[in-house]
C-alpha cells in the first residue's frame, strides 16, 4: 500500500508539472478541449491556443467578425437611444464614389447636404446630461478630430502645422451651418476630410456636433430658464392706458 501511495503521489506530481508551461500566455494543457472549445469560430475566444497547439498567427487577430453592412447593433430599451442606432437616413451623393472613395452605400442624385439643413440634433441637451455630453464630446474630439482641427477648434492641428494639410476651417467661421450639415460632413466627409461613419456611431457624431457648437460659443448649453434670459426692463407700463 505504501508503494502504491508513493507511485500515486509521483504520478500526480508528474502530471501536474507536465500540464504547466513557461509561456505566460498559455492556458496550460487542457483535458478534452473539444468538450468546451467549439471547432466553429466564436467571438472573443483566444484562438492562439487550439487543441494544445499554439498558433502565433492567430494571436493578434480578432476572432469577432465585422457585422454585415447596414445591420443595426440593437441593444437597450430606451427608445431615443435605439433610434440613434438606426441607419442614417441621408445618403451620400453619387460623386462621393470618386471624391471620397465610398463603397457599399446607396447613393443619391440629390444634394443631401443641402437637405440636411433642416435636420436637428436628436441628442438634446438637458441639465442632467449636458455635463456628460460635453465630457464625452471633448474626449472624442481630441481622439478623432484635434490632429487636424486643433484642440481649440481653430483649424490649427498638428497635421496642419506640419504642412501635411491646409485649409482646415476655424469653427468660429462655420456658425451658419446647421447641426444636420455638421453631422453630414462628419459622417460622409467633406473637402479633404474623409468619412467617419465607419469609426464613429451616430450618437458619437451628434455628440461631436455639440462639441463644435461649444467651440463656436463658450456659453453654448447654459440652458438658462426663460425668465433669466429675457432682458429686464424696469420701465413701468400702464396696461390700462397702453403707455
Amino acid at each position: 500500500m505504501k508503494n502504491i501511495s508513493k507511485i500515486s503521489v509521483i504520478a500526480f506530481a508528474a502530471l501536474s508539472l507536465s500540464s504547466c508551461s513557461s509561456d505566460p500566455d498559455s492556458p496550460g494543457y487542457e483535458y478534452m478541449p473539444d468538450m468546451y472549445r467549439s471547432s466553429a469560430i466564436e467571438p472573443y475566444v483566444d484562438y492562439g491556443h487550439i487543441r494544445e497547439r499554439e498558433h502565433k498567427e492567430y494571436k493578434t487577430k480578432m476572432s469577432a467578425k465585422t457585422p454585415p453592412f447596414a445591420t443595426i447593433p440593437y441593444y437597450g430599451t430606451d427608445k431615443k437611444e435605439v433610434e440613434l442606432m438606426l441607419p442614417y437616413h441621408r445618403k451620400p451623393n453619387k460623386s462621393f464614389k470618386i471624391t471620397h472613395g465610398l463603397k457599399g452605400y446607396e447613393f443619391s442624385n440629390e444634394d443631401e447636404y443641402a437637405l440636411a439643413l433642416s435636420d436637428d440634433n436628436p441628442l438634446v441637451l438637458t441639465e442632467e446630461n449636458k455635463e456628460q455630453i460635453f465630457e464625452d464630446g471633448k474626449k472624442l474630439f481630441n481622439s478623432k478630430c484635434a490632429h487636424c482641427h486643433g484642440k481649440k477648434g481653430d483649424g490649427n492641428g498638428t497635421m496642419v502645422e506640419s504642412g501635411a494639410y491646409a485649409g482646415v476651417p476655424d469653427y468660429a467661421n462655420l456658425k451658419h451651418l446647421s447641426d444636420g450639415q455638421i453631422f453630414y460632413s462628419i459622417y460622409y466627409g467633406k473637402g479633404m476630410m474623409g468619412a467617419h461613419a465607419s469609426i464613429l456611431t451616430k450618437k458619437e457624431i451628434w455628440t461631436l456636433v455639440h462639441q463644435v457648437r461649444k467651440f463656436q460659443d463658450p456659453n453654448y448649453g447654459s440652458l438658462k430658464p426663460l425668465e433669466e434670459s429675457l432682458t429686464t426692463d424696469t420701465t413701468t407700463v400702464d396696461l390700462d392706458n397702453k403707455k
